[in-house]
Order: structure tokens, then C-alpha cells, then sequence
């Protein structure tokens, strides 16, 4: 097998393209609403398997999803949830 030229390298480069950065989220509801109580808002977040949505999927911001995450596992703690 021949190896690689340098100009195969810049062939398979960017082609041009140019990425754009990932839209901010726009959160619809207060940090004061992510309680452990507030069970329909936190299924949203959550699969039918009972997993966590990480932030990449639910666009929330740090704060918020590291208050979802505790506000989802007291709930379960409490069997709100499964």
C-alpha cells in the first residue's frame, strides 16, 4: 500500500466548511422550579428507561442541570419517580 502525500492530507482537510458555534438554550422556566416536588417538569429530563438526559441533549445550563440532577434523585429517593 503507498503511503500518504502531503497533498492527500490537505484533501481531506475542512473543505471549506466553517463551523458554527451550538445555539445558547433558551430556559423557560426559574431555577426555584427545579424541586424534587415538581415531578412533570423533572420527566422531561429523564428517558423512559429512567437515565438523565446529560446537558449535551437538554441544552440547560450548568446550575441548572446540576440542580435537576439532585431535584431528580431526591425525587426518586422519595418514590415521586422511577
Amino acid at each position: 500500500m503507498p503511503r500518504k502525500n502531503k497533498k492527500d492530507k490537505k484533501s481531506q482537510g475542512n473543505n471549506g466548511e466553517r463551523r458554527y458555534p451550538r445555539p445558547k438554550p433558551k430556559v423557560d422556566f426559574t431555577i426555584d422550579a427545579l424541586d424534587y416536588k415538581n415531578v412533570t417538569l423533572l420527566r422531561t429530563f429523564v428517558t423512559d428507561n429512567g437515565r438523565i438526559l446529560p446537558r449535551k441533549y437538554t441544552g440547560l445550563p450548568a446550575t441548572f442541570q446540576r440542580r435537576m440532577t439532585t431535584a431528580i434523585k431526591r425525587a426518586r429517593q422519595m418514590l415521586l419517580m422511577k
